[in-house]
């Protein structure tokens, strides 16, 4: 009877260390896909000056035809 008990005790102890280290892994494996994302996924406000600047410098030495 003890005999099973103790093959009971170390049953359960391993399917709770199993669960616990599945746990630790996935939370591990969160952390690592978060900061492996690329700074542009950030919602970040766009400049646009530099854009239109650079439409009308285009325009401005365009020729005229």
């Amino acid at each position: 009877m003890i005999a099973l008990l103790s093959f009971t005790t170390l049953a359960v102890a391993t399917i709770f260390a199993l669960a616990a280290g599945t746990a630790f892994q996935w939370l591990l494996l969160r952390v690592a896909c978060h900061l492996m994302q690329p700074a542009a996924t950030h919602r970040r406000p766009v400049r646009t000056d530099l854009v239109r600047g650079t439409a009308q410098l285009a325009r401005a030495f365009v020729s005229h035809r």
